[in-house]
């Protein structure tokens, strides 16, 4: 496993639009694992968010302030050149599912491809999370029913003020 001058750093990658409470888990869960954890934003420019790159990584922010050895940051590149340049050699992701150990491992394997310093660590949902993606959180929202319980409070605002900016715009 690399160190850098940090110790054990590890990223968490991910498009976080917007952060659930199941992706806070994983970020609290990683950050007593290792030194230090980025959370990183995927800046994935085919995909059209809800919320913007900047305001995903104000967000993650906001929700892991308590968190002193937990970093927010983004990357359009390949993810193994971003983990290079931050001298980090873990990969960390959440397996809420059968499928989602499927994809992973397909990603995982590739990475390892790439780079072989790398690994990834499944880390296992929290069952009370399993179900929750964030397209299921933005699709709650968007119809004004309660995401109080998937999403931290901030977030929960931040969804609503947003929906209600679409609605006044339409």
């Amino acid at each position: 496993m690399q160190m850098n001058e940090n110790g054990r750093v590890a990223v968490y990658p991910g498009s976080f639009d917007p952060p659930t409470l199941g992706h806070l888990d994983i970020i609290r869960r990683s950050a007593k694992q290792f030194d230090h954890v980025i959370v990183a934003v995927l800046n994935n420019t085919s995909k059209s968010p809800l919320f913007t790159l900047e305001e995903r990584k104000e967000m993650l922010r906001e929700i892991t302030s308590d968190l002193p050895n937990v970093s927010i940051d983004s990357f359009r590149d390949l993810l193994v050149r971003f983990m290079k340049s931050r001298k980090a050699s873990i990969i960390v992701r959440g397996i809420r599912s059968v499928t989602d150990f499927e994809y992973e491992l397909t990603l995982a394997s590739t990475n390892q491809l790439l780079d072989d310093e790398i690994e990834t660590i499944f880390m296992m949902t929290n069952p009370k999370f399993s179900y929750l993606s964030s397209s299921i959180v933005k699709e709650i929202a968007m119809f004004g029913g309660p995401v109080h319980e998937l999403v931290p409070a901030p977030i929960e605002h931040r969804l609503v003020e947003k929906y209600k900016a679409k609605q006044s715009n339409n």
